[in-house]
């Protein structure tokens, strides 16, 4: 069965689908242990080595790494629309972002090396953020309509195994195992920092499926320079267009300001965990485990369910319990609690993304879909340095990270009544050709 869609693919090529799922498994290290958990904790206590000092920097760096993210990803999305092709974009960002990794085993502990950690670690989040707007643009290409909420969940769950799996890893390997026999010396972190190499190595490897049987649009013929202006020329008639695309435009302002408080929850997780209920890194670990296990396993639960209600009541079902959860977790002061609360928060942040991912594909203009999903990077990334930055800024004005990260739920609640204006993606569905004229 193939698509009536422009340079799409036989829908039906399993291997094609699970290449492109195992994708998401293989990028899932890189956010879970060097955003969220083993190198985010790493830079606060062994390189800051302070923890109110290390949220505050690690705000910086991750808030102004996602503004270039932003500022990037609409316009990458639109040259590659002209272009045609997206495998060289999705390969060559994920280089990227598998070097910038590898570097970071050079940052030894102590403040010294600050710079040199927030500039290899902002040339990850690049790589990882901006091979996500090709990746993601591959979905209707490769699903049916309506199966494209069941492979966009199953996709994030098999995410969250992965990162469970490299965790699983990083833990009885590298952290508390014998490391012995690859000669690293503990006083110098190096049984730590050699899980950053760990992350390098996964992300390459489980990466080359997608590199190798993901089928690609054909090439427009188009050399790179034309194609940047061109890509340029129809995101300039688009934002001129804006009308035209003003229910998408509604969704990604709901994203935008949703999917802040969420990254903004994981990229200070770890940090949030080690300062308030004073975790050490085998704790924060596990807890990172159990807390991917729920998310895979609420993402893959509601991938069904997206199918049957829609992404846009999905992403308002996860919301809630999102909401609730966080606000929770912030009065809890017993570990115990912090873990059961911490653990039903998982279940809904899956199909939260899944749902909005989901939702895009089935919006999307057909010949504008990379271009769209750039812009749905954007919605993620454009107030990305807000979150992170809030967070720190109140962290330091009332030394506290409780009252940092409350901060939280200010974007969750408002993402939240934004996307009660927005209609189902089937309403919307219904009046795409004369959105894509």
């Amino acid at each position: 069965m193939t698509s009536g869609h422009p340079g799409t693919v036989n829908r039906e090529n399993r291997r094609a689908l699970w290449s492109w799922a195992l994708y998401d498994w293989a990028n899932s290290a890189f956010f879970t242990i060097i955003l969220t958990f083993i190198f985010a904790r790493y830079f606060s206590q062994s390189v800051v080595q302070d923890d109110v000092a290390g949220t505050e920097a690690w705000g910086n760096i991750v808030g102004l790494s996602g503004l270039a993210v932003a500022i990037l990803a609409p316009i990458l999305g639109a040259i590659a629309d002209q272009n045609g092709r997206r495998k060289p974009w999705l390969i060559g960002f994920t280089l990227l972002c598998v070097i910038a990794t590898a570097m970071l085993w050079f940052v030894a502990p102590g403040s010294g090396d600050l710079w040199f950690a927030a500039f290899w670690i902002s040339l990850g989040i690049l790589g990882a953020e901006c091979a996500f707007i090709f990746y993601n643009a591959m979905l209707p290409d490769l699903a049916t309509p309506e199966r494209v909420g069941r492979w966009s969940g199953w996709s994030w769950g098999l995410g969250y195994v992965g990162g469970v799996t490299c965790l699983v890893v990083a833990l009885f390997v590298f952290i508390e195992g014998d490391t012995s026999w690859l000669g690293l010396d503990r006083d110098a972190l190096e049984h730590v920092r050699a899980t950053f190499i760990l992350v390098a190595i996964w992300y390459l490897v489980f990466s080359l499926p997608a590199f190798f049987f993901i089928p690609d649009r054909p090439s427009r013929g188009l050399p790179l320079v034309p194609a940047v202006r061109a890509g340029l020329v129809q995101l300039r008639d688009s934002i001129r267009q804006v009308r035209q695309y003003r229910t998408i435009v509604r969704f990604l302002i709901a994203r935008m300001l949703y999917t802040d408080g969420l990254a903004t929850i994981f990229t200070f997780g770890g940090v949030y965990a080690a300062g308030t209920f004073g975790m050490d890194q085998t704790q924060v670990l596990q807890f990172a485990i159990a807390l991917n296990v729920t998310s895979g396993l609420g993402a893959l639960a509601f991938s069904w369910v997206d199918d049957a209600i829609g992404g846009r009541n999905t992403v308002l079902l996860s919301l809630t319990g999102l909401t609730v959860c966080a606000a929770s977790i912030l009065f809890v002061t017993d570990p115990l609690w912090f873990w059961a609360v911490g653990m039903t928060l998982g279940i809904f942040v899956g199909p939260l993304q899944s749902a909005s991912r989901s939702y895009m594909a089935r919006v999307a203009p057909p010949h504008l879909q990379t271009q769209m999903f750039g812009l749905f990077a954007f919605s993620g990334k454009a107030t990305a340095f807000l979150g992170p930055l809030l967070v720190g800024w109140v962290t330091a004005f009332t030394d506290s990270q409780r009252w940092g990260m409350s901060t939280i739920l200010i974007f969750l609640l408002i993402g939240f009544a934004l996307m009660l204006t927005v209609p189902p993606a089937s309403r919307t569905v219904h009046h795409q050709p004369a959105e894509a004229k």
